[in-house]
């Protein structure tokens, strides 16, 4: 319509002609024009009923419910040391022996052998709170008969988990193909929401590839069929009832009910897994060492990279896979292997992908030129071992003592005041010893710094170059607005959780 109106305006056609111009090209109809629709529609009244399929894909689904042990310190007595002391619970409290309680939580899985191997979610059959352990799992299949459960294999990255009960002849359901899933696509969930036992909910795929949030492995199959709380670890079926999904997540109320936002794993990346853990293997993943940041609107305006292109690396973690490789901060990762970075897969992802020991090939945007690195890809560590530990604090970072710190003037570019990072302070804000830079002693909270900085921040670099010293931010600010940009990229230490990018405006003079 646009290329339309655009010739109309340019000839100065008459009336007549304009009209002619506006119609459809040869060969063009409307996207819902009814003889195109009538040729994808689904059949009047289609689906009649899901109950024959539901019939058969039923009895494969399982509750799962475990029992657990909570163990917990008791609070001290607010009371002690009063005449009200005793009344409220005696002693001081706090110096009492633990308590022990018992705990339960309910989910839902599916067999997919006729021997008993079932597949849920981990946080199904995770300990549900802090000091709790699991005692026993039991799995009640849709006939009533309960099972004691053993795990097989689990993998809190993935939220996957596989059990094992001892029986035979069972019925069980078989992975589909979920890369062959589209938008609108009718799917079923069955599982055992609340507690209440099997329950069949109807819907549609509402979006693919969908990122939650939740980490750097989301690319979760959105539906909008009813999924609540004892949902997870159920299966997807479409109306082939093939299992393309594994009911894992909600986005719901603060009742922690369905508003018809749930997420499913793909069967695409559920089936590799459980199939590694049946073998009795653990699941190993391609690891770099590297910290990142997607490339943001405020990034890319501050450094002039395209927007939603790669990811920049904010750390590299020293003798890692990365560091050995030559990969240095700054770098723009857009494509692993010659598969583009892009926010739904994402670089962890891609390098989760490649079997450690292997070689990658990473296309990287260095100082905004093309370059490429060959990457031998580590083992990712577990969770736990990755957690980075936080450090420091806003009281952490000494009070200027008029002994000669240098400070950025008042009239800071950035609103920013700051002193030299000395081992001292280093060890106080919690950063690494080699961490070199400034550290931000006050920002002026009017500014674009006070909504993204803190006290006891570090900054190590400004658009790529290093700051030592409140000049060096000043000049830095001078450069960009030479070069017409309105924002600087500062590089940020946080105490001990890695480097962060962040773009900061710079002040109107």
């Amino acid at each position: 319509m646009r290329y339309a109106y655009a010739i109309t305006t340019a000839l100065l056609l008459g009336g007549a002609t304009a009209s002619l111009a506006l119609q459809p090209g040869a060969g063009q109809t409307a996207q819902n024009d009814p003889a195109q629709i009538a040729q994808v529609a689904p059949r009047a009244g289609a689906p009649s009923s899901f109950a024959d399929l539901v019939a058969k894909l039923q009895p494969a689904v399982v509750n799962i419910s475990t029992k657990q042990t909570i163990v917990q310190q008791p609070q001290a007595n607010p009371f002690a040391g009063t005449p009200f002391g005793e009344l409220f619970g005696g002693g001081g409290g706090a110096g009492g022996p633990p308590v022990k309680r018992e705990g339960a939580a309910l989910g839902s899985g599916f067999l997919i052998s006729p021997d008993g191997y079932v597949v849920t979610n981990n946080h199904v059959i995770a300990p549900g709170a802090k000091g709790a352990s699991v005692d026993s799992i039991t799995v009640t299949l849709f006939d009533g008969k309960e099972y004691v459960a053993k795990v097989i294999g689990r993998d809190p990255t993935s939220d996957l988990a596989l059990l094992k009960i001892q029986a035979s002849s069972l019925p069980f359901v078989r992975f589909g193909d979920s890369t062959r899933a589209r938008v609108g696509d009718w799917v079923l969930a069955i599982g055992n929401p609340f507690g209440l036992g099997s329950t069949v909910t109807a819907g549609i795929v509402s979006a693919l590839h969908r990122v939650a949030g939740n980490g750097p492995y989301d690319r979760f199959i959105q539906t909008d069929a009813a999924i609540n709380q004892g949902n997870s670890g159920g299966p997807m079926f479409n109306l082939s009832g093939d299992v393309i999904g594994i009911n894992s997540q909600i986005l719901g109320s603060s009742g922690g009910g369905n508003i018809g936002i749930g997420f499913a794993i793909p069967a695409e990346d559920a089936k590799p897994i459980i199939d590694t853990l049946m073998k009795g293997n653990a699941i190993k993943r391609g690891y770099l060492g590297v910290s990142i940041q997607p490339i943001t609107d405020d990034i890319a305006a501050a450094s002039g990279l395209p927007k939603d292109r790669g990811e920049i690396i904010s750390r590299v973690e020293p003798g890692e896979a990365a560091a050995k490789a030559g990969v240095k901060v700054g770098d723009v990762v857009v494509a692993v292997n010659g598969k583009v970075v892009t926010p739904e897969n994402s670089l962890s992802r891609l390098v989760a992908d490649v079997t450690p020991g292997q070689v990658a090939r990473l296309d990287i945007l260095r100082n905004n030129a093309p370059t490429t690195v060959n990457v031998t890809v580590g083992t990712r560590p577990t969770e736990d071992q990755i957690a980075a530990l936080n450090g420091g604090g806003d009281d952490a970072l000494p009070d200027d003592d008029g002994n000669g710190a240098q400070q950025a003037p008042a009239t800071s570019p950035l609103g920013l005041t700051v002193v030299p990072l000395t081992p001292a302070i280093a060890r106080q804000v919690g950063v690494d010893a080699s961490v070199t830079g400034v550290v931000v002693a006050s920002v002026d909270p009017s500014s674009d710094a006070g909504q993204k900085l803190q006290r006891g921040d570090v900054i190590v670099s400004i658009n790529g170059r290093p700051a030592r010293t409140s000049a060096d931010l000043t000049a830095g600010a001078a450069v960009a607005r030479t070069a017409g940009r309105d924002q600087v990229l500062l590089l940020v230490q946080r105490g001990r959780t890695g480097g962060l990018f962040i773009a900061v405006k710079i002040k109107k003079q």
